[in-house]
């Protein structure tokens, strides 16, 4: 009984496991993310508009081919409120809550959406304004803005994936987008091994003369040594 009882539990967990599996995914894929703003927020892209105090969800589009493009919903997600262009920003550090950031505004404007980082991740979604509105906002906070010199407010989405994107400063001189965005930390240079040292095989000295005269001078050793035995052993007989 004991047994039975144990697989039973474990074919639960298993069954738990399988049906959680779906939803993480999911919600990792589109970076589902329910957002509550406090007072009215000015939003960019197709449809941009200011919008007002209240809860809405931000999606990145289903989109194989482009995963820089934010959907805001309403918070049924009946309602496509705006289709945002962005590029990639990198943070030093992860936060285990979503991240929202504004541009900076006068007193009495709607703050303007600048990013969007979800929980736990490096990389998040640096939102792209039309040209003519990513002036206006450099020149308010006197900080560059990333701009696009597409239309934005009637773009169709398609346009959105090939759209260039620049930076604009306050003078409205165009400036590298690292001054807007933050580039992902330099790799370390990778360590390269030493060449090996080939050190050549030693080769024979070369002969500086022949052994002939070596070979004469001990074959008279050898004779001399010979007739000297032979005299001696005729004295002792």
């Amino acid at each position: 009984m004991k047994s039975l009882k144990t697989l039973a539990t474990a074919f639960c967990l298993v069954a738990l496991c399988f049906l959680a599996v779906p939803k993480a995914t999911a919600d990792d894929w589109n970076r589902e993310t329910v957002i509550t703003f406090s007072g009215p927020v000015e939003v960019p892209g197709v449809g941009a508009q200011i919008l007002p105090a209240g809860t809405y969800v931000f999606k990145i589009l289903d989109s194989q081919s482009d995963r820089h493009i934010v959907q805001i919903f309403s918070q049924d997600k009946t309602h496509v409120f705006t289709t945002i262009l962005a590029i990639p920003n990198y943070r030093l550090k992860t936060t285990d809550k979503t991240t929202i950031t504004f541009s900076e505004r006068p007193a009495g404007q709607p703050e303007a959406l600048r990013a969007w980082f979800y929980p736990g991740r490096e990389w998040g979604e640096e939102f792209v304004y039309a040209k003519s509105r990513a002036l206006e906002l450099a020149k308010e906070t006197n900080q560059p803005v990333l701009e696009t010199p597409i239309e934005l407010a009637s773009a169709p989405i398609e346009a959105l994936k090939t759209a260039p994107v620049e930076a604009v400063d306050p003078k409205g001189e165009p400036v590298e987008l690292a001054k807007v965005v933050e580039p992902p930390p330099a790799a370390a240079p990778a360590t390269v091994a030493p060449e090996p040292v080939v050190v050549a095989a030693a080769e024979p000295l070369p002969k500086t003369a022949s052994p002939l005269p070596l070979i004469g001078a001990l074959g008279l050793l050898a004779l001399g040594t010979g007739f000297a035995l032979t005299a001696f052993s005729k004295r002792a007989v």
